[in-house]
């Protein structure tokens, strides 16, 4: 594709698990090109440049966010665009719906439009100093923020479907157990009382998942307790430090719970760590029993 003049082609890019970040400079686009039909790609464009939302400083310019197909073009003239890559399965919107906005523009000066804004500003500034774990996490926040602007523009539903509504909430709730694993009163019980819902409601949540939420807090602490026993010895942490350090009420408990996981002590996993790589059992926690499921 020429360049126009005085403008670089993309100049850098954020990898966020499911969801792609980049920042673009193109000439007028007219026409299709090459590209995703199966990817949204939602833009923040300015006919001048769009600055990064640094901490302290400057707010995108006036800019706008346009939605299209990665196979479109996202402006009429010569732009700097920050871009969002979409995959069409990943919002929790009706496809129908969210096609409606393709070509609109959508106001990025206030509201949810300027959050979002903002926050792919941010990300583009800070993201290649984050982790890869923290990359994922933000990826998840970006898809949810996406999603809520989405969903608040004319001509989308004025409240998303029951699906859509439950599958933001599921993922609110993963995030909330990600970041709260080490506290031992992580009980269904704490989550459904900080989202405000009831124990029920949490159980129907998780009704289709591969684990109940209760299992899934062990299976998640069980991943982060071995992780850390397959430590090099320098840095190795005794097994209870370990267990308290993720949630477990005693190194008894956490030790059951291990060897019904993965097949062996958690002494016995971090001398295999040691030797080389260990295997494990496909199921990396135990299937537990689902309030009123039967099972």
């Amino acid at each position: 594709m020429p360049r126009a003049a005085g403008l670089s082609p993309e100049i850098t890019h954020v990898d966020l698990g499911p969801v792609r970040l980049s920042s673009l400079a193109y000439p007028p686009v007219r026409g299709r090109r090459t590209g995703d039909p199966e990817r949204y790609r939602l833009a923040l464009v300015a006919d001048g440049v769009v600055r990064a939302a640094r901490a302290g400083g400057e707010s995108p310019v006036a800019a706008d966010l346009v939605l299209t197909y990665t196979s479109r073009g996202c402006a009429d003239g010569p732009a700097r665009a920050v871009v969002l890559r979409i995959p069409r399965s990943a919002l929790p919107l009706p496809a129908d719906e969210v096609d409606h906005l393709l070509a609109r523009r959508i106001p990025a000066r206030e509201g949810t439009g300027a959050v979002l804004a903002r926050f792919l500003g941010a990300l583009l500034d800070q993201g290649p100093l984050c982790r890869p774990e923290e990359l994922s996490r933000l990826g998840s926040v970006t898809l949810d923020l996406a999603a809520a602007c989405l969903a608040q523009r004319p001509g989308a539903p004025e409240e998303a479907p029951a699906e859509a509504r439950d599958r933001l909430l599921l993922r609110r709730v993963h995030r909330f157990i990600e970041h709260n694993l080490d506290d031992p009163a992580l009980t269904p019980q704490a989550i459904a009382d900080h989202h405000h819902m009831s124990l029920r409601a949490l159980y129907l949540l998780f009704r289709d998942q591969p684990a109940s939420v209760a299992a899934t807090v062990r299976r998640k602490r069980l991943e982060r307790c071995r992780a850390e026993l397959a430590a090099p010895e320098p840095d190795a942490r005794p097994v209870r430090t370990i267990a308290a350090r993720w949630g477990f009420s005693s190194a008894t408990a956490f030790g059951r719970a291990f060897r019904e996981a993965y097949g062996m002590t958690p002494t016995e996993y971090r001398a295999r760590a040691r030797r080389g790589p260990v295997g494990e059992r496909p199921e990396t926690a135990p299937r537990e029993h689902r309030p009123g499921s039967g099972r």
